[in-house]
């Protein structure tokens, strides 16, 4: 089979067609590059070029959604220590009811819009036509994460029963907040969104609650990409998560941690006919020094033979370690070839 460009590979993948190699991008924080969007559009391409990964999720610092609200996060600005909240707000119901619709250019999502567009102004200037065109993806999240980020898991629960209209209100500004910033990405060229959810799980809220405060915001705020862009994922985050909902939103590609909460992706082929995005564990293989460069080369190819090479991209669950062992990277892109044959 011919070589495929990047976003060939890509495209196949999506549309479940044969391709020369299984797509590939490993993603993780860079808190000592994130405060400045020049500098992490940099890095992303740098590692992007590196490892021959064929799209970059670009990696914003975790809770800049919440940050332009009232967050309070310290900032170290090391390679492996990512931004952390100081302290949660705990609003009232009149807060709740005047949270701001910010336009996109506003405060940090101003500032991570710039993070789309200075990456594919760089990539433009690549020599490499296929660089030119490298897949990019925004990172987004769901309304009532960014609620949870706000306020914390325990304050938002405890919003929800003491004033939940009050915190419905709060949410339709945090959703069309989102909108505005979707659009102006789409406008600044990201080929899709990376969405996702750390709220669609037990422990997090019930199913009940979750079809109320989730649901509705999350099918309009995934509307406003649907048809405009082609490689939009959706990133279902935790353990013992609610799969069968957010797997029916709108987007093209399921991310979860496949290696190590359920369902695998042999179970999950019978669940959706989406493309996946996984095959790697995250958080106990991939980037732990006591595994040898062979032994990430066997265990991302694992991954592959369970999901079948078709409809597939292989990725992190989530996030990998910032200080991963470098050899780990060049044996997850081995794999990629090696096992498509």
């Amino acid at each position: 089979m011919n070589q495929m460009t990047h976003k060939e590979r890509v495209i196949a993948a999506i549309n479940k067609q044969d391709v020369d190699r299984v797509p590939l991008s490993i993603w993780y924080h860079m808190p000592h590059k994130d405060q400045d969007p020049i500098s992490l559009a940099e890095e992303m391409i740098r590692v992007a070029k590196k490892y021959d990964f064929d799209f970059i999720k670009m990696c914003p610092y975790g809770n800049y959604v919440a940050t332009d609200y009232g967050l309070s996060c310290d900032f170290f600005c090391t390679p492996t220590k990512p931004v952390k909240e100081r302290f949660f707000r705990d609003l009232t119901a009149e807060e709740w009811e005047n949270l701001p619709v910010f336009p996109a250019i506003y405060g940090t999502y101003g500032k991570t819009l710039q993070i789309a567009v200075e990456t594919r102004r760089l990539l433009k200037q690549e020599r490499d036509p296929q660089m030119q065109e490298l897949p990019i993806l925004q990172t987004i999240f769901n309304p009532l994460t960014v609620a949870a980020k706000l306020v914390g898991m325990e304050n938002l629960n405890k919003a929800i029963k003491t004033c939940p209209e009050s915190v419905k209100k709060g949410l339709e500004a945090i959703t069309q907040t989102q909108i505005n910033f979707i659009n102006a990405n789409i406008e600044a060229g990201v080929d899709g969104f990376f969405y996702a959810s750390q709220t669609c799980r037990e422990g997090a809220v019930t199913r009940e609650v979750h079809a109320e405060f989730a649901e509705p915001y999350d099918i309009r705020v995934a509307q406003a990409y649907e048809g405009k862009t082609y490689f939009n994922v959706l990133h279902i985050h935790g353990d013992k998560t609610y799969w069968d909902i957010m797997a029916k939103y709108p987007g093209e590609v399921i991310n979860w941690h496949d290696r190590w909460v359920a369902p695998t992706m042999a179970d999950a082929r019978k669940l959706s006919d989406k493309c996946f995005l996984g095959g790697i564990n995250e958080s106990a293989i991939f980037g732990n020094p006591e595994y040898t460069a062979d032994q990430v080369t066997a265990h991302v190819g694992e991954g592959i033979l369970a999901a079948g090479k078709k409809g597939l991209m292989i990725g992190p669950g989530c996030v990998a370690h910032p200080d991963s062992v470098e050899s780990h990277f060049y044996a997850a892109r081995m794999a990629c070839e090696q096992y498509a044959r």
